[in-house]
């Protein structure tokens, strides 16, 4: 994947590590970022956090939050990211959470994904509606998302 190559040659050249938090994509960046040969220069681990015990456990998200707003939402999205770059002492987190399908509901629905990146001592977040495209798309779309969202966020660094 180009975008994942660009990631790993950005990263590397601005001396930064990256981490992710994923939950709907279970792995997915985090595999293709590996799947750069060097890219352990710049990513020493990452967290799959599909339950919400994982994400408490593993990235320190708040469980009031997830009461207040559910997995699903941009604050467990920004929750995940701080956490994941706190664990891992990274320069750059992405954190993903979503409804990949099949499946939702009116409030929360198929292809919904909130994203968080942590980096510079900030963090944004932002949703992204898929729709109900599949789970196998909503997922690779996902990582193509965060992999861009990781690579304005070295960018800005």
């Amino acid at each position: 994947m180009t975008l994942a190559r660009d990631v790993v040659a950005a990263a590397i050249a601005k001396g930064l590590t990256i981490t992710t938090a994923e939950s709907c994509t279970g792995g997915m960046v985090s595999a293709a970022i590996t799947d750069i040969a060097g890219s352990s220069a710049m990513f020493e681990r990452g967290f799959v956090t599909y339950s919400n015990t994982a994400k408490v456990e593993m990235v320190s998200v708040s469980e009031a939050t997830l009461d207040a707003h559910g997995a699903v939402s941009e604050e467990v999205a920004a929750q995940m990211a701080t956490g994941a770059a706190n664990a891992a002492r990274a320069d750059v987190a992405v954190s993903i959470t979503g409804i990949a399908g099949p499946g939702g509901s009116e409030h929360k629905p198929e292809g919904r994904v909130c994203f968080g990146v942590a980096a510079g001592g900030s963090v944004q977040t932002k949703t992204v509606e898929f729709g109900p495209i599949g789970r196998a798309q909503v997922r690779q779309r996902s990582v193509e998302a965060a992999l861009t969202l990781i690579a304005e966020a070295i960018d800005s660094l």
